[in-house]
């Protein structure tokens, strides 16, 4: 009797553990777009005009800024002639591949993950 009720203890231990493990985790939340960006491009850039250029310019108001024309930033040659403002479709293609945009531009980041990509634009966006 007493190897019964061991046995059934044991059985309902294990259909427990198999229960808990098959129940779905709850969806892990995306980092932010201002933690996105402190991670993977404050290095480079500031979202200040107070603080010194870095390697890049500042990005605050840079939705709808000409390309290539901030104040007192030194561009490369091939950034300094671009014709266009930016936008988040502008913005989501240089983020993407910046040497698909403006051959010849020496920023090296790349983000394949669009929705990355989208949450950083959105912090940018947010800062204009």
């Amino acid at each position: 009797m007493r190897a019964v009720v061991l046995g059934l203890c044991t059985a309902m231990v294990l259909v427990t553990r198999v229960a808990d493990a098959q129940m779905p985790l709850p969806a892990a939340k995306p980092p932010d777009g201002a933690t996105l960006f402190k991670q993977q491009c404050a290095v480079c850039h500031t979202t200040s005009l107070s603080e010194p250029a870095r390697q890049g310019p500042a990005l605050v108001k840079v939705v709808g800024r000409p390309a290539g024309k901030t104040e007192g930033f030194k561009y490369s040659e091939a950034l300094s002639k671009a014709d266009f403002a930016w936008d988040e479709t502008k913005l989501d293609a240089w983020l993407s591949n910046p040497q698909a945009v403006i051959p010849g531009v020496t920023m090296v980041y790349r983000q394949a993950k669009p929705e990355t990509r989208a949450a950083i634009i959105a912090f940018l966006k947010e800062q204009n």
